[in-house]
């Protein structure tokens, strides 16, 4: 008999919005240095004055995600045109203890946070006489368990609203919703028994669909970064630090911690390129930024490939584990519907062999069908035929 073919394991969707034009948004306490960290991040100028709730309404900006395939790609190409992959930023408001129940505009700003993909959960471990601390003390472990607090205290009043009023449904004998019920009482579980965030649950794919559909703030992916003064940031030493990552390996295990220097990252701004250089090397540091951002497009669950040419490199976003004719949609939905398929090239290959050409004579040149998930940083020129919607021919070619 031959061997019983194993099940393919189950393919979970992602928790969060579907679709490429997601945020991060820049969370915590009033103070904290949110809004200079994103003026550093966006090189825009957001209101940061030293004052609770400086930041009312959220700024919203995009910063290029830095990668050095890209920029391989535009020194060899040297094209006309240059779209690099964009990461959204948000600027938050701070939380300060009771926000769930209205306390400095909370309500408000929890709204904001909702409408996030993704978290940067900042808090301040530097000492300053001259930036007011809303507790009155800096003590980052407890400004970090203030915001996951508030955030988890709001996903369950929102969540207890929608037990309530499925239960009388279901109690009326609502059959059809007896399954997305049962679904929130799993998160009602982790959310009030536990006192857990809903992103450390164990979820199934209808749990999932359930979970997408309310878009509970805390089951959105978290980076905590620790905004530190520009002397412990070069030495690498705080008294805070072990403690965060002590708390975070304990209470949200999996998560990312980073150390950055807002003071230093914004005298930094001000600097050209040689001066800067000249500032690593004497300091033996770096800026943080580029890491930070790659980690927040990550967190997002983006990934891109590139077209590449004489007229233009860019790259395309996507969502990890999207197929080829989905991402031919991203270039025009008429790509998507007169999909043939994808010649790809993988970028380290690209750059191995020189060229497209030589790519093709080590036979690293491939042809893939619509079943192919499109790899982070895929080099792709589609073939669709035209008259699937574009019209005038038989077929085209998009690189």
């Amino acid at each position: 008999m031959p061997p019983k073919k194993e099940a393919a394991p189950e393919v979970k969707p992602l928790i969060g919005r579907v679709g490429t034009n997601l945020k991060v948004g820049i969370v915590g306490i009033p103070n904290v240095g949110k809004s200079t960290f994103f003026n550093v991040l966006t090189k825009s100028q957001a209101s940061a004055e030293n004052f609770p709730f400086c930041t009312i309404d959220p700024n919203e900006s995009r910063v290029p995600v830095p990668d050095a395939r890209y920029d391989y790609l535009c020194q060899y190409f040297k094209p006309l045109s240059k779209v690099p992959a964009f990461l959204n930023i948000v600027d938050i408001a701070g939380l300060v203890k009771g926000a769930h129940e209205g306390q400095g505009l909370g309500n408000a700003f929890l709204s904001h946070i909702r409408a996030v993909d993704a978290i940067f959960h900042l808090s301040r471990a530097f000492e300053d006489d001259d930036v007011t601390h809303v507790e009155g003390d800096v003590n980052p472990v407890r400004d970090i368990e203030i915001i996951n607090e508030e955030l988890r205290l709001k996903d369950e009043e929102y969540l207890m609203v929608q037990v309530d009023k499925m239960e009388k449904l279901v109690t009326r004998g609502d059959k059809k919703l007896k399954p997305e019920f049962d679904t929130l009482m799993k998160i009602k579980h982790i959310l009030v028994d536990e006192k857990k965030h809903i992103r450390f649950g164990d979820w199934s794919a209808f749990d999932i669909e359930i979970l997408n559909k309310h878009l509970f703030i805390t089951s959105k992916p978290v980076i905590y970064l620790v905004n530190l003064s520009e002397k412990d940031y070069i030495r690498k030493k705080n008294k805070w630090l072990l403690k965060i990552k002590d708390w975070i390996d304990k209470n949200d295990p999996g998560a990312i911690m980073v150390p950055f220097s807002g003071v230093l990252e914004n005298k930094l701004m001000d600097m050209d390129d040689e001066s800067k250089k000249a500032f690593f090397e004497e300091n033996k540091t770096s800026s943080a930024l580029d890491k930070i951002i790659v980690l927040g497009y990550k967190a997002l669950q983006l990934q891109y490939f590139f077209t590449a040419g004489h007229d233009e490199v860019k790259a395309w976003t996507i969502q990890k584990g999207a197929k080829a004719p989905q991402a031919a949609g991203r270039i025009h939905t008429d790509f998507e519907k007169g999909f043939i398929m994808a010649e790809v090239m993988k970028f380290d290959d690209f750059k191995e062999e020189g060229s497209e050409a030589a790519c093709k004579a080590a036979g690293k040149y491939r042809q893939q069908g619509r079943n192919y998930v499109v790899e982070d940083g895929d080099i792709i020129f589609f073939k669709f035929n035209a008259g699937a919607g574009l019209g005038g021919g038989k077929d085209a070619k998009k690189k």
